[in-house]
């Protein structure tokens, strides 16, 4: 395993995007899981912080005035800018908290933002017609995949992505200063049914009528937020590393979805993404939707799914061929941020935007699950 000279590190990165791509064709075509050649991202050194004052303000969204064009024209990162902003900090039950440095590998031989605008834009994150849908009933909220979408005691969407670990934003914890107020006894929300009528062994889906939900919570262990998200490190650029992952306490004993490296727009299928998440404007419903990809840069995602706040943290995931197990299998690709205003010729254009699991930040996160880089050899 050797390290990456900063004047090799602009080449992987290209690399990284180009490995495995293949261009849809011929009649019996499936859209397939790319194989990706992936780094390794190790910690190198731990530092112990003092407590923070969880002192934020919630936000459920956040917003960004650099849209595809103003993202597309920002250099890649070098390699010295690339470890600073995948260093995390690590948010534990008890307060304290620690900020580790990290090292990026290859294995030898391996595989618009003024006041007036915010106010129009919360009355426009709805695009047209509302093609969100409600998920009712046990057979489906209980079921996969909308079984892997939770809720955050914070007001956030989460998605389980092992046995005792949730994916969401970073804004949903952190405002890039310091952690939300709530975070130090953050909650994880599992939705199950309960039934009036006290059928809750009943195969019938209308047993129950009418079902109402609740939540059952877990407490969460410890954080992870990369440093790109923290301001003073990636100001410009934070909305590129909106992401963390939570440790819950147990293990939830739900199905879970992986996370898999996001592959272009155009390898999509029908160009489309997926999400559920809880919406604020319908309190205790599952709210699931599905949209094209408009544009996308290396780090970023741009569609016009509807979505409220509360939805942000959601998994973006989509459905592919896994060409190894020939079988069908989702993976979650990004997590849904926010929303920008984007000036489009001097028309002003929004767009909800979700942040892509690139390569590198495939590699981190699932550092963050395994604890073992040998683990994280495919994505």
């Amino acid at each position: 395993m050797a390290g990456i000279p900063g004047l090799l590190f602009l080449l992987l990165l290209l690399l990284l995007c180009a490995v495995g791509q293949v261009s849809p064709s011929g009649a019996h075509w499936k859209p397939t899981w790319p194989a990706y050649r992936l780094p390794v991202v190790l910690p190198q050194s731990t530092l112990h912080l003092g407590k923070p004052d969880f002192g934020a303000e919630a936000k459920l969204e956040v917003s960004s005035s650099c849209g595809p064009q103003c993202h597309k024209g920002t250099p890649l990162p070098t390699y010295e800018e690339a470890k600073q902003y995948l260093s995390y900090e690590t948010l534990y039950a008890n307060g304290s908290r620690t900020e580790t440095q990290v090292g990026i590998y290859v294995l030898s031989g391996g595989s618009g933002g003024q006041e007036s605008s915010r106010k129009a834009r919360r009355k426009r994150q709805i695009y047209g017609y509302d093609s969100r849908f409600s998920i009712f009933g046990k057979d489906f909220l209980l079921n996969y995949p909308f079984s892997t979408s939770v809720k955050l005691s914070t007001g956030c969407t989460g998605t389980l992505v092992a046995e005792r670990h949730v994916l969401t934003a970073a804004h949903c914890i952190h405002d890039g200063k310091t952690y939300v107020k709530g975070t130090q006894k953050l909650r994880v929300g599992f939705l199950k049914p309960k039934f009036k009528d006290g059928g809750r062994g009943a195969n019938s889906s209308s047993s129950a009528i009418p079902e109402k939900m609740k939540f059952q919570w877990i407490r969460v262990k410890r954080t992870h937020v990369p440093k790109g998200w923290i301001k003073g490190n990636a100001n410009d650029i934070g909305m590129d590393y909106d992401y963390a992952l939570l440790e819950l306490k147990k293990p939830h004993k739900r199905k879970f979805m992986k996370i898999g490296v996001s592959p272009p727009a155009k390898q999509l299928p029908g160009g489309r993404i997926h999400f559920s998440g809880y919406d604020n404007d319908r309190p205790g419903n599952l709210v699931y939707r599905f949209c094209d990809v408009k544009d996308e840069t290396y780090d970023l995602l741009y569609q016009q799914c509807d979505a409220q706040p509360g939805a942000s943290g959601s998994g973006v995931y989509v459905r592919m061929w896994k060409r190894q197990q020939q079988k069908w299998e989702r993976k979650i690709i990004g997590i849904f941020s926010g929303h920008q205003w984007v000036d489009m010729n001097g028309s002003p254009q929004d767009f909800n935007v979700a942040v892509r699991i690139t390569p590198l930040k495939y590699a981190q996160i699932c550092y963050w699950i395994k604890g073992n880089y040998l683990d994280c050899r495919e994505g």
